[in-house]
């Protein structure tokens, strides 16, 4: 029995240096599940576990870990190789789409910039207009006013010669007058 409890103590010291030596690593459903099951199993039998039982349970988690990296990690490869071209197609596409609307948008802005120049032109011509429409109104406006001075100057002018003209005839009376009494 001696021999037995010797052997089984020297196996649980190689399994745990085993498993020291490991990787950690966060356990798993399944592993939880197998822990749990474990400990089940020893609760249901007598209390004694044989050596091989426990070293053949720890190899198998061992293995089934090491499994399981292994084909993440393999998996990881393909995807990420996968998934960084998928990426870069995702992003090719997205710049193609974002250089479209940018064209898009320049020949947008061109059009309003070309809106905007016509617009300006209007209101060019309408603030030339206008400055002309004032500048032609100023001068209507002189011109009005010359007129009316030169309607008055023409009414004093017929009145001057309305009044020379009766002066004139007053005149001629005057010198027959004066012929008459000098002969």
């Amino acid at each position: 029995m001696s021999s037995l409890y010797s052997r089984s103590k020297d196996l649980s010291s190689r399994s745990r240096k085993s498993l020291s030596d490991s990787p950690p690593s966060s356990p798993s459903p399944s592993t939880k599940t197998f822990r749990q099951d474990r400990a089940s199993s020893r609760s249901d039998s007598s209390g004694v576990e044989s050596p091989s039982d426990r070293l053949s349970a720890r190899t198998s988690t061992y293995t089934r870990r090491e499994n399981r990296l292994s084909s993440l990690s393999k998996t990881e490869d393909d995807t990420t190789s996968k998934d960084y071209k998928k990426l870069y197609e995702d992003a090719l596409a997205e710049n193609e789409k974002l250089k479209s609307r940018l064209d898009d948008s320049k020949q947008e802005l061109t059009k309003i910039r070309l809106q905007l120049d016509r617009v300006a032109q209007k209101q060019d011509r309408i603030s030339e207009r206008s400055t002309v429409f004032e500048s032609e109104k100023r001068e209507k406006e002189a011109l009005e006013k010359r007129v009316s001075d030169m309607e008055e100057e023409l009414k004093v002018l017929t009145e001057l010669k309305s009044d020379n003209q009766r002066l004139k005839d007053e005149n001629g009376a005057l010198i027959r007058v004066i012929s008459k009494l000098s002969k």
